[in-house]
């Protein structure tokens, strides 16, 4: 029997029938069992045992493989002749055309137009034939379910399908073999199913463990359902842990998740960027950012709750990653961690104002240093500190620079002043102007900044420019356009009608700080 476009065959399974179905999944043709490897590192910074389930050893370097392949190994004669498809930007792709070449089933893939070339050329490696179509998941998956019904194929859904989640559960039977003494297991969620069929086999064998699932706060999917109590669609997800961008958990995802699950986290990219680098330290690994997610909530949770001498494990989920995104991910990971601080500071325009300014700071490191010439008397700086003790020590600074008559904003958490302002600093217009600041989001692909500049059109005078590819699928610019009063309204209505996404930027301290003159 042909599935259905929703993948759901039956979507109440009780948890009886959900064991037996992990328990049986025939993965190990062509999965492996994934070591849980010490972190010693870490463990000693967290005064707990972490250890890592490194799912970044399956053949396709994700655990997606387990879930395809359960359900595609289930498939009738008529299906597998007919072939599948899927859609997908990555891990599940690879994990649908390498069960397809072992099984002898045809795979079409479609993937977004923006997926990086690394993807495509693994899901190609792997037999599968991939289609571009879109410039988003969704777009892709419109045109997979299109193409299913012209040609029959059987739709493999990456996360809300009973076989899938159970393929997924044998994560959480060989967590309890490794490693029968753990009090937490960090899930990371991205549509549910890995969370889902995990959740379910260790609360029936070891309810006593808690299991917290971590989300991005950008794509918080789950987090929303909760609260709603039934899945929700969010209308923007962020893209940088593009394995977990998801807007919308599993219908059967979230039942599985809202009955097992002891609780729910959600941490921001630059945390997700630390837990990167936490793990190549301890492992030498290199994490794709939703691979890093579950330890970047682990070390959050265990920090807010205060927790010591427990055993936790995380999951390092998949490590696919474009390796440009690592320049991101590196500038970014002090910050995360909260051993840099960034600060814009008014210091006077004389001679000798910067030594002193560094001898308030007390002998600490600066990590960036960046001002312009304002006025003869005041000059305006952006400044990068090392921190040693995270928060406190950066609230100490400033309190210590205000002491000294600085006026002074903490940065650290402003992402406009870290993706754009730092490297544009200086940036005043010689003459006031009427001015309005814009950030856009677009699909990053060959010729796609033309095609950005292109359809913002003519009409409006670009008065500020800044783009900086951050390796990712999206390319991220900031704006400013001189507008007159009576403009703003007919430019927003054309910003709606081109189709990015985009916010007005205009009363952000950071640029105004730095970029604008008073009018």
């Amino acid at each position: 029997m042909k599935q259905s476009h929703s993948g759901l065959k039956n979507a109440h399974l009780s948890n009886s029938e959900y064991l037996r179905d992990i328990l049986r999944a025939p993965i190990y043709e062509i999965a492996i069992i994934t070591p849980l490897q010490n972190m010693p590192r870490i463990s000693e910074r967290l005064k707990n045992t972490i250890q890592l389930k490194r799912e970044d050893r399956q053949p396709v370097h994700s655990f997606k493989l387990r879930g395809a392949y359960n359900m595609m190994v289930q498939l009738n004669e008529r299906e597998k002749n007919a072939g599948v498809i899927a859609a997908s930007a990555g891990n599940h792709a690879q994990g649908v055309a390498l069960s397809g070449n072992q099984l002898g089933i045809k795979t079409t893939i479609v993937m977004p137009r923006t997926t990086p070339e690394i993807k495509i050329a693994a899901v190609k490696s792997f037999g599968g034939q991939v289609i571009l179509h879109g410039n988003n998941f969704d777009e892709a998956k419109t045109k997979a379910l299109a193409l299913a019904d012209e040609h029959g194929y059987t739709l493999i859904p990456p996360f809300d399908h009973p076989s899938i989640i159970a393929g997924q559960g044998t994560i959480g039977i060989e967590l309890i073999q490794q490693n029968a003494h753990l009090d937490y297991i960090f899930l990371p969620v991205g549509g549910g199913g890995m969370a889902a069929g995990i959740s379910l086999i260790i609360k029936q064998l070891m309810p006593h463990i808690q299991l917290i699932a971590v989300e991005a706060e950008e794509s918080a999917c789950l987090k929303a359902a909760m609260e709603a109590d039934e899945p929700v669609t969010l209308k923007n997800v962020g893209t940088f842990a593009d394995g977990v961008a998801v807007k919308r958990i599993g219908d059967e995802s979230f039942r599985l998740c809202k009955e097992h699950l002891d609780g729910i986290i959600t941490v921001t990219s630059d945390e997700i960027c630390a837990a990167v680098k936490d793990i190549f330290e301890d492992t030498r690994a290199i994490s794709e950012p939703a691979g890093a997610l579950s330890l970047a909530g682990l070390k959050r949770y265990s920090e807010e709750h205060q927790l010591k001498n427990k055993k936790m494990a995380a999951i390092l989920s998949g490590a696919n990653t474009n390796f440009h995104t690592l320049r991101y991910v590196s500038e970014r990971a002090e910050l995360g961690e909260k051993r840099e601080g960034l600060l814009a500071v008014t210091i006077p325009e004389r001679s000798g104002a910067f030594l002193h300014f560094c001898h308030v700071l007390g002998g600490r490191a600066v990590t960036e240093f960046n001002y312009r010439y304002n006025n003869e008397t005041q000059a305006k700086i952006f400044v990068g500190v090392r921190l040693l003790h995270g928060q406190e020590e950066l609230d100490i600074i400033i309190s210590d620079l205000r002491n000294a008559n600085y006026e002074v904003i903490d940065l650290s958490e402003d992402e406009m002043a870290k993706t754009h302002v730092r490297y544009m600093i200086g940036g005043r217009p010689r003459l006031a102007i009427r001015e309005r600041l814009y950030s856009f989001e677009f699909p990053e692909y060959p010729g796609a900044l033309i095609r950005f500049l292109s359809t913002l059109g003519p009409r409006w005078n670009i008065s500020l420019f800044n783009y900086r590819n951050q390796g990712g699928d999206f390319g991220r610019v900031l704006c400013g356009f001189e507008l007159k009063r009576g403009d703003v309204p007919s430019f927003n209505t054309h910003l709606h009608e081109i189709g990015y996404c985009w916010k007005e930027e205009s009363n952000n301290p950071a640029y105004q700080f730095f970029l604008t003159n008073p009018m």
